[in-house]
C-alpha cells in the first residue's frame, strides 16, 4: 500500500534515505523491511527555534514495490499547417507558456522577440558587465526567456487562483528542471540552469511548427474595425494573425508609449522602488539559522521582511541567497540593479531588493520638485513610468556613468553619512560611495532609512555596516496596467488584442506570468474557434 506520512527530520537525516525509512517505520508502525521506498510530496524548513527542522510529507511504499514519481505528460500538436495563427509579442514566461498551450490546442504561435537567443544574449550581458555598454534590445530584461531567465528562477507564487501551479512546475520539469521543484515550499531553478530549459522550450515550439523569430521589434499595430489585423516590425515586416498576445514585460516603455500615442487605453499602476541590499551570506545564515555555521545539509538562508513606516509599506523583494547583483538597465544613461542566484546559491553574498510602495501622487509630486514634469497632463497614465525613469537617470549620473552604481554602507545610509569605504560587492561594474539621500526621492529615502532600523530590531544583526545598499532597484513590476475584460481577457477597445503577463499588470513573477499566458491561450482558443 501507499501511505502519506508527515515527518519532522533534522537536515542530515533527510539527506540519508535510510534515516528517512527509519522515521517512516516509527511513524507508521511498520517494519523497515516492509518499506521499499518513498517519494517526497512536500518539504519546507522550520528555522523558528534553535534546532532547525525539515518538515516533510512523504508518500511511503509499504509492502509493495517502489515506483518513481509519475510526471505529467504533455501532447504538443503539429501546427505547421494549422488554419489558426496567433501572434505573440515577447518571449518571456508569459509568451512562452502561452505558445506552448497554443500548441496543445492546435493553434500556430508566431513568436516575435525583440531581443536575441540565449547564446547571443549572454555575449551582450558580458559586454554590459565588463564594458558598460547596454544593447536596448538585448539585456537582462529583453531577449529569449525575458527577465525571468535572469531572475534566479524563483517559482514561488501566491497566485493559486489564477491557474494550475502544478502544471507549470511539471512543464518546467518536462523541459529539464529538477523534480525537487515539485515539492519544495520555495522552489527555484537557478540562473545557470534556466537557459537550457528555455532553449528546450524553443526547440519544442519550432519542432511542432511554431514560428520563433528573434530581433523582431514590434513598432506599430495595424488596426481595422476594432481588431488588430497585423503588427509592423522595425525592419519593415508585417505579421498577421487571428489574435495578438502582448507579453512584452514590465520594461517595454516604447510599447506603453505606442499604445498611449495610438489612444489605446492604458493606466498608471502603483509599483515599488528602492535599492538592492547585500550582506555576507554567512551573516544571514547565522541570523536565520541561529548558528555559527549552517553545515552542508542546509541551503543558504533567505529572509522576508516587511514594515509599515508612516503608513507606507517597505518590504524585501526578490531575495537571492548566495546571489549576485546585476545591471538590469534597458537604455543608456539609466541605472537599474536586480539580483539572481545560481542553482547551488553558492556565492558568498546574499542580496535582496528593499523597496517602497509608490503611488501616482508620489510620482507627480517628486517630478514637480525635480522640474521634470514636462507639462505632462495630471491624468497622464505615464506618470509612474516617467518617475521610474527619472530615478534611474539620477542614479546613473550619481554613479559617475558606465553603470557604476552609487552605494553606501547600510548604517551610514540611515545616518546620512557618506561611507569612507565600501565593502566588497558582487556587482561587477563596480560601486562608488555616494550619499543616496541625494539620489533617491525623499519619501523613498526616509522610508528605507527607518525601515532598515526596524528590520534590525526584527532580525538582530541585520542593520549593520557590513551590508551595502546599492541603487536603484526599480523594475519590481510594471508601472502601467493595460486594461482587459475580466471574462474575454481582451482589451476593451480591441476584440482580439490580449494584454498578458507582468508587463500588462496581471502577474508578478515567472509562475504567475506563465499561468496568465496559458489562461490567455485557452481564452483565444474559445474565441477563434467561432471564426
Amino acid at each position: 500500500m501507499q501511505q502519506k506520512v508527515s515527518l519532522q527530520l533534522l537536515p542530515h537525516q533527510l539527506a540519508d534515505e535510510a534515516n528517512v525509512i527509519t522515521a517512516i517505520s516509527k511513524a507508521t508502525g511498520n517494519k523497515e523491511s516492509t518499506i521499499s521506498g518513498f517519494q517526497i510530496h512536500k518539504q519546507s524548513i522550520d528555522a523558528r527555534g534553535k534546532t532547525i527542522w525539515i518538515n516533510c510529507t512523504v508518500n511511503a511504499f509499504i509492502n509493495e514495490p517502489f515506483q518513481k514519481r509519475t510526471l505529467q505528460s504533455f501532447h504538443f500538436k503539429e501546427v505547421t499547417k494549422a488554419s489558426k495563427k496567433v501572434i505573440i509579442i515577447g518571449a518571456g514566461p508569459a509568451g512562452l507558456f502561452a505558445a506552448l498551450q497554443l500548441l496543445e490546442l492546435g493553434i500556430q504561435p508566431i513568436i516575435l522577440e525583440r531581443g536575441k537567443d540565449i547564446r547571443a544574449r549572454r555575449r551582450d550581458l558580458a559586454i554590459l558587465n565588463k564594458n558598460g555598454i547596454v544593447d536596448p534590445d538585448s539585456n537582462y530584461c529583453f531577449g529569449e526567456g525575458g527577465a525571468g531567465t535572469y531572475s534566479d528562477g524563483k517559482l514561488y507564487t501566491r497566485s493559486n487562483k489564477r491557474g494550475d501551479i502544478d502544471r507549470i512546475l511539471n512543464l518546467f520539469v518536462h523541459f529539464g528542471a529538477e523534480e525537487k521543484i515539485l515539492y519544495e515550499a520555495h522552489p527555484h531553478i537557478g540562473t545557470n540552469k534556466l537557459p537550457h530549459i528555455i532553449t528546450a522550450m524553443r526547440a519544442q515550439l519550432i519542432a511542432s511548427g511554431a514560428q520563433f523569430i528573434f530581433e523582431k521589434k514590434v513598432i506599430d499595430l495595424k488596426i481595422e474595425n476594432g481588431k488588430v489585423t497585423g503588427v509592423h516590425t522595425s525592419d519593415g515586416d508585417l505579421f498577421k494573425g487571428h489574435a495578438v498576445i502582448l507579453a512584452t514585460g514590465h520594461s517595454a516603455r516604447d510599447i506603453f508609449e505606442l499604445l498611449h500615442r495610438k489612444k489605446i487605453a492604458i493606466e498608471a499602476k502603483p509599483f515599488a522602488l528602492g535599492v538592492r541590499v547585500e550582506h555576507p551570506q554567512i551573516l544571514i545564515d547565522q541570523l536565520q539559522y541561529h548558528c555559527t555555521s549552517r553545515g552542508e545539509f542546509l541551503p543558504p538562508a533567505a529572509y522576508s521582511l516587511v514594515q509599515q513606516i508612516n503608513g507606507r509599506g517597505v518590504f524585501s523583494f526578490c531575495m537571492c541567497p548566495g546571489g549576485i547583483i546585476a545591471p538590469a538597465a534597458t537604455s543608456p544613461g539609466e541605472l537599474v540593479v536586480n539580483g539572481w542566484s545560481p542553482s547551488k546559491r553558492n556565492n558568498p553574498y546574499a542580496n535582496s531588493g528593499m523597496v517602497v510602495n509608490v503611488e501616482i501622487a508620489d510620482a507627480v509630486n517628486s517630478r514637480k520638485k525635480n522640474k521634470q514634469l514636462s507639462n505632462e497632463p495630471a491624468d497622464s497614465p505615464l506618470h509612474l513610468m516617467h518617475f521610474q525613469q527619472m530615478v534611474e537617470q539620477q542614479s546613473y549620473t550619481a554613479g559617475g556613468g558606465n553603470f557604476k552604481a552609487p552605494a553606501q554602507r547600510m548604517v551610514d545610509f540611515s545616518n546620512r553619512k557618506i561611507s569612507a569605504n565600501l565593502p566588497n560587492c558582487s556587482y561587477q561594474p563596480g560601486v562608488t560611495a555616494v550619499q543616496l539621500s541625494e539620489v533617491l526621492p525623499d519619501f523613498i529615502y526616509h522610508s528605507l532609512a527607518e525601515g532598515f532600523k526596524a528590520f534590525g530590531k526584527k532580525m538582530k544583526g541585520y542593520f549593520t555596516n557590513e551590508a551595502i545598499v546599492v541603487a536603484t532597484e526599480s523594475r519590481t513590476s510594471s508601472p502601467i496596467r493595460i486594461p482587459r475584460d475580466s471574462i474575454t481577457l481582451t482589451h476593451p477597445q480591441l476584440t482580439n488584442f490580449y494584454p498578458c503577463g507582468e508587463g500588462a499588470g496581471y502577474a508578478g513573477g515567472i509562475v504567475s506570468a506563465a499561468m496568465d499566458g496559458e489562461r490567455i491561450a485557452q481564452q483565444i482558443e474559445k474565441s477563434i474557434s467561432k471564426f
